[in-house]
């Protein structure tokens, strides 16, 4: 269980990699000590990204930070493996040794965020407030009583893709995709809830260059009984209506 604790923080301050942040949402949707974990960091953090407006510090108070921040000692370097047990579409199932001491690393990612907010650096503060905001959504949603688990996977234009879907009707939607094929110029990929046999625009995914995709949707909490999901390419700020192959689909249970 400490191995899920520990990556909470990280989590909330958008520090973990692509992989292990998927990794840590499929466990944070079944495990409420961890929700209440990842709340209590979101609560912690966006605190500390509005404690006060930024400021031009003084020297000596610059010196007087840095001389905090270095007093608490970063995570010891240690040897990590991380590796996929079969495709993301069989689980998104991670196995990785972890041996970063919780004690030490909340305290560090904290002294960083208070840090930045101290020298009055902006950018990084808005950094956190929207790090935060999107944590606190993925709790709400993962926490939600009528949550629903769907698997998408990869259709012939892109069989090594897949997608799981973390939805609630009531609280909103967390969706992970992996290995869809890089994007056209003038192009994106769009989600859809499939209602009976009408289609309903949930998003717009941009992956990464690793092909890796995340985000959080708010579809409208009008929606009748979903029966699938599916992604498709679109022009750029997505259609009414999809009109691309299909990339992904998945059967809502």
């Amino acid at each position: 269980m400490d191995k899920w604790r520990e990556d909470a923080a990280a989590y909330v301050l958008g520090a973990l990699p692509p992989t292990e942040r998927v990794e840590f949402e499929v466990h944070l949707a079944g495990c409420a000590e961890c929700l209440v974990e990842v709340r209590a960091f979101t609560q912690t953090t966006a605190a500390l990204a509005q404690a006060a407006p930024p400021l031009d510090p003084s020297q000596r108070l610059r010196e007087r930070v840095v001389a905090a921040a270095q007093a608490v000692p970063p995570p010891p370097s240690r040897p990590r493996t991380t590796e996929l047990d079969g495709s993301l579409a069989d689980g998104l199932v991670f196995t990785a040794s972890r041996q970063k001491p919780r004690a030490v690393l909340a305290p560090w990612l904290l002294a960083a965020a208070s840090l930045a907010i101290a020298f009055g650096l902006g950018g990084y503060s808005v950094a956190l407030r929207r790090a935060a905001s999107e944590a606190k959504t993925v709790v709400v949603v993962l926490g939600a009583p009528d949550l629903v688990r769907v698997e998408l996977a990869g259709q012939p234009v892109a069989p090594r893709a897949a997608a799981r879907a973390f939805w609630s009707r009531s609280r909103g939607l967390v969706f992970t995709a992996s290995n869809l094929p890089p994007l056209a110029n003038g192009r994106t990929y769009q989600l859809w809830i499939v209602t009976g046999q009408t289609p309903v625009g949930a998003g717009l995914l941009k992956p990464g260059v690793d092909g890796i995709a995340h985000a959080v949707f708010v579809p409208p909490s009008d929606l009748s009984t979903a029966v699938a999901m599916a992604v498709t390419i679109e022009p750029d700020g997505g259609v009414p209506a999809p009109t691309g192959d299909k990339y992904l689909v998945g059967v809502v249970n």
